[in-house]
């Protein structure tokens, strides 16, 4: 628990706009990819054909879409984003791992990849003084 003080303290001493912009658009990113699988629920069909016939197949489906819908809404926010963010990471590491499970996609792969480093810089890094846990953190 102090390590995480530790690095809020840091995070909202090095506070830069550009980084707060940079955590929405990951929130809008991944608010995105949730509307796009839940309205193109064929496509998240089709990327989950290599986990087929495993155990809780239909639970990762059902998990994928509303751990980025509601995640994205509350990492662009800067509401709860270190909790919002470890609920994306399986997500993130799974979409790495279809790529060699399955028929590799580039772009995909570069995509997936570089969401991942993103939610690990803002794990660490949090989400910043000009958020709502700042906002609520400095109203009590």
């Amino acid at each position: 628990m102090e390590t995480i003080k530790h690095l809020n303290k840091w995070a909202n001493a090095h506070t830069y706009y550009s980084l707060d912009l940079f955590r929405i658009g990951l929130g809008a990113f991944l608010f995105y990819k949730g509307f796009d699988f839940v309205t193109h629920s064929e496509v998240l069909v089709e990327l989950m054909r290599p986990f087929q016939g495993w155990v809780g197949d239909m639970f990762i489906m059902h998990y994928v879409a509303p751990a980025h819908f509601i995640g994205g809404i509350l990492i662009a926010f800067g509401l709860l984003t270190r909790w919002a963010i470890l609920a994306q990471l399986p997500i993130l590491i799974g979409a790495i791992g279809i790529n060699f499970m399955g028929e590799m996609n580039s772009t995909n792969l570069i995509l997936a990849t570089m969401t991942l480093l993103i939610c690990l810089f803002f794990l660490v890094y949090g989400s910043g003084k000009h958020s709502a846990d700042y906002y609520l953190k400095m109203e009590s």
